[in-house]
């Protein structure tokens, strides 16, 4: 799958990232990665329920930012994302 581009607004700074999945998941690393000028600096694994959970925090990035991008990745795919593919 290709990356795509979210962009989220916390106090009036808006932060860029980049979304990359792995669709052949194998258990062993993070499912979807979040970089940021070119370097990842966050990872989610879904659960089984589709939800995503912060797997790891390299960009030591805030919690609260963490989940509003769980919350815009979850938005990008209605259908879930598979842990399996």
């Amino acid at each position: 799958m290709e990356n795509y581009p979210i962009s989220i607004t916390i106090d009036k700074k808006v932060h860029h990232f980049e979304i990359g999945e792995y669709l052949h998941h194998n258990g062993e690393s993070c499912k979807v990665n979040v970089f940021q000028n070119g370097r990842v600096v966050a990872s989610f694994e879904p659960d089984k329920y589709n939800y995503l959970h912060i797997c790891q925090n390299q960009g030591k990035l805030k919690e609260e930012l963490l989940h509003l991008l769980a919350d815009q990745i979850e938005a990008h795919h209605p259908h879930g994302i598979n842990r399996d593919r």
